[in-house]
């Protein structure tokens, strides 16, 4: 099929979930209410099924239309009277089923297909219509009433969505994809004809024009088609110059550089811009000097398109190379989904560049040893500068406590809650091969503030959890056997409210005492008198965190983050989950993985 007719596909599985949700047979006789473009698809599967259809929509135009491909009667609303017409096409039985693709905040659309439905006859919402239903006439005729939603089976589901995993065709016939599938092998057959309702067709880079026409309405448009160069160019940065069909590849080798203090502004790179850069981390690069944001790199070209106007980027791209073979950038910024980390972290250390990358640094054993032997490997011709984002050892109230504990924090008792807040089960932080779980893409921030605060590196884990009937693991206790002798708790859950204080911090030692509320008010506790001292605002230390990634650049100092320490935290994570799982004390050994 041509180009043209595939790009209906999305649209066409949209309009044939409506169809299956109602129930048609073959000789149905059905009625469409709304014969926009998706209610036109809908006609022609209608009548490729075998069913028989009345088409109803205040555009004789589009009513026409739809008599020209696939429908038997038509009812212009505003001129004619639908239930009169839909009576006399159902021979005076009602009809059998109506779907209704209009859009309009008013319910009148569901009171015109209840009225010309038959008794027990089925109704389907497909558009945006309002939902009030009229109990009396839904009684006497005792009508069935569903919402369709887009594709079918699958949507929403991020196993099915973003994981791959397939639905048992036994035990759902008709999922997303396969509603699409079908919709595709009509057209093959011709028995739906999508070319017939293309009216405009725009080059890509008029797009704005082409929803401008749409959304003011200045002259009739249905089915509007942005098409695509079908040839072209695109620098992917990957392997030897060459062609794959129309696609030519260009080799950019990365180059790498010594890590020598920078006296010119340090040049900044993003890979990945979620939710964590837009919200967290871009709006703290803005108070730091001393640095320029070049180039941001992202799966998808809009997203990117839009962190680079909102943030004043020089470039973006959807090839994260580039960023790695650009002489400009001194530091890369890893913001992707935990799984991807490691990979990132070891090609942009191999071409030279620094490295944040936003928590976990993995999120297993394989991964840190990867990261672990190139850190190694590199280090040995090369200076190499990584970080990780614990951001809470840079906290104000977290320095003040370490001043205020002083030479006790190294024999201190330090207790840890943090009241986490739920995660569905289904997300993707929860799954082992994407997230890693709560545990080590979460709890590992306060095992880095443990050290931090203790001046110690755990030796030895022993954790518990509760049950979970999901498998979770994020409501548990961790106790930490630190290397100076401090010990350490961390209560971590997901089952508290909200509304109570996400975090807690309570050192004990040499007759005092520090506790750090939500990281916004702190009290000292010392030979028998107490100070609070009480922000405005949370502080969990993003902006120093980030003020002493630069600084330590701009003078070609190593991380701020010890490599054994940041290495020590992953580790503890990773014996959390041991400990739990076999339910068994875990020693953690740092000369046994090389970094000792």
């Amino acid at each position: 099929m041509s180009y043209d007719d595939a790009s209906y596909v999305a649209l066409g599985g949209i309009a044939m979930e409506a169809v299956r949700l109602a129930k048609v047979e073959l000789g149905y006789r059905v009625g469409v209410i709304g014969l926009g473009l998706i209610g036109q698809l809908a006609v022609q599967i209608l009548r490729a099924a075998g069913c028989h259809v009345i088409g109803v929509d205040i555009s004789k135009e589009k009513c026409e239309l739809a008599m020209q491909y696939g429908a038997e009667a038509i009812a212009q609303s505003g001129r004619d009277d639908p239930v009169s017409i839909s009576n006399h096409f159902s021979q005076g039985n009602g009809l059998d089923s109506v779907i209704i693709f209009a859009s309009t905040e008013s319910n009148e659309p569901l009171i015109q297909a209840a009225q010309m439905c038959r008794e027990r006859g089925r109704i389907i919402a497909g558009g945006l219509i309002g939902l009030d239903i009229p109990r009396k006439v839904f009684y006497e005729k005792e009508l069935d009433f569903a919402v369709s939603r887009a594709w079918g089976p699958g949507m929403y589901d991020p196993d099915y969505e973003e994981r791959n995993m397939k639905y048992p065709l036994p035990y759902a016939r008709w999922t997303a994809q396969r509603n699409m599938e079908e919709f595709l092998n009509l057209i093959a057959l011709g028995m739906v004809k999508p070319s017939y309702l293309t009216t405009h067709r725009f080059p890509f880079e008029k797009a704005l024009e082409a929803y401008d026409l749409i959304l003011k309405g200045k002259e009739p448009a249905i089915g509007v088609i942005l098409q695509y160069p079908e040839q072209g160019d695109r620098s992917v940065g990957i392997g030897k110059q060459g062609d794959i069909g129309n696609v030519t590849l260009k080799i950019q080798e990365p180059k790498t550089y010594d890590l020598k203090p920078i006296s010119s502004q340090v040049g900044v790179g993003l890979i990945g811009a979620g939710l964590y850069a837009r919200g967290t981390l871009l709006p703290a690069l803005k108070n730091i000097e001393s640095i320029e944001l070049l180039g941001v790199a992202t799966a998808g070209g809009l997203s990117g398109k839009h962190i680079k106007d909102k943030f004043n980027f020089k470039y973006c791209t959807a090839d994260y190379k580039e960023l790695l073979s650009d002489a400009n950038i001194h530091l890369i910024f890893v913001l992707t989904r935990h799984d991807s980390h490691a990979r990132f972290v070891c090609e942009a250390l191999r071409a030279g560049k620094a490295v944040f990358v936003e928590k976990p640094l993995c999120i297993n054993e394989d991964q840190l040893n990867e990261i672990i032997t190139t850190y190694n490997d590199l280090r040995i011709t090369n200076n190499v500068f990584l970080m990780v984002g614990f951001n809470r050892r840079f906290a104000p109230l977290t320095q003040k406590c370490i001043d205020f504990m002083g030479k006790n924090r190294n024999a201190c008792v330090l207790q840890i809650r943090c009241n986490a807040g739920f995660v569905p089960p289904d997300s993707w932080v929860h799954k082992k091969d994407e997230g890693g779980g709560r545990i080590i893409g979460e709890v590992c921030h306060f095992v880095d503030l443990a050290q931090a605060i203790t001046g110690g590196m755990p030796e030895k884990v022993f954790a518990t959890s509760l049950d979970d009937p999901n498998g979770l693991r994020d409501n548990l206790t961790a106790s930490m056997q630190m290397d100076n002798g401090a010990v350490v708790g961390i209560t971590y859950t997901s089952g508290g409210d909200k509304s109570f204080s996400r975090e807690d911090v309570e050192v004990f030692g040499g007759g005092s005492v520090c506790v750090i509320d939500n990281f916004k008010n702190v009290t000292f506790v010392s030979s028998g008198k107490k100070k609070t001292s009480k922000s405005l605002e949370v502080d969990r230390g993003h902006v120093e965190e980030f003020r002493a990634t630069i600084d330590a650049l701009k003078n070609g100092k190593p991380s701020p983050i010890d490599f054994h320490s940041i290495i020590a935290t992953t580790l503890a994570t990773f014996a959390i989950e041991e400990s739990i799982k076999t339910g068994r004390a875990v020693e953690i050994n740092l000369k046994e993985w090389g970094a000792e």
